[in-house]
């Protein structure tokens, strides 16, 4: 089953493909996503990253989460689901 990851505290200038890239390394990735702030059209900092299955998630997570990647120390974990109202 898929699995979603919050990426946070990474380089402003990370986009989609290096940060698919970077997870590549640990498994099939479905998506790899940066948040882009709608005002200014730059990075917020942070993204997502779909990984196939739970195995591949967490070697991930454990791998990267506090590795360095661009000259920032990632924090990797589960996304938390979307509180809807």
């Amino acid at each position: 089953m898929a699995k979603k990851l919050y990426v946070g505290n990474m380089n402003y200038s990370t986009n989609d493909v290096s940060l698919k890239n970077l997870f590549s390394e640990y498994g099939n990735v479905l998506s790899a996503r940066v948040i882009i702030d709608r005002m200014t059209g730059k990075s917020k900092g942070f993204g997502f990253v779909e990984m196939e299955n739970d195995d591949d998630a967490k070697k991930a997570i454990d791998t990267l989460n506090g590795k360095e990647f661009m000259g920032r120390n990632l924090r990797v974990n589960e996304a938390m689901e979307k509180p809807r109202n």
